[in-house]
């Protein structure tokens, strides 16, 4: 990956929609680079898909948070599982450190919320939670 890709993806991070036209006048090199280069880091993985990112004002009225979980060993992959069918977990990563799991879940109130946690509270194979709910965003720089 040189500058060119690097300035493509910054822009397409900035605007997923920004045509090729408008990226080829922007970074000055023919329409066809930059088709050439789209299609190389499509078949690459470099770029996984092209998505909308919700603005605040969508996301007012929806509460979230960060939950920590530790769990017991071997069993990551019947948690996951588990988790897979709550619709209100919308992102799960393995961490290093003192947590096994961090998720990021959104619900619309509390009492969802505090409902959501319960029940993974309750999952086999958990053995504490830390919830961190989320107050303001002050910097999003996630595509």
């Amino acid at each position: 990956m040189d500058d060119l890709d690097r300035n493509i993806l910054g822009l397409l991070g900035a605007d997923a929609r920004m045509s090729v036209a408008t990226l080829a006048r922007r970074l000055k090199v023919a329409r066809s680079t930059i088709q050439a280069r789209l299609e190389r880091l499509e078949t690459t993985g470099i770029i996984a898909g092209y998505t909308l990112k919700l603005g605040e004002e969508a996301r007012q009225g929806r509460l979230r948070a960060s939950v920590l979980l530790t769990i017991e060993p071997r069993s990551q992959a019947a948690i996951l599982s588990r988790l897979k069918s709550i619709a209100e977990v919308e992102r799960v990563f393995t961490t290093s450190g003192r947590f096994d799991l961090l998720m990021q879940i959104a619900a619309p109130n509390t009492q969802v919320l505090d409902q959501v946690l319960d029940q993974i509270g309750a999952l086999t194979g958990v053995k504490s939670s830390e919830s961190l709910i989320h107050l303001s965003t002050r910097i999003d720089r996630a595509v």
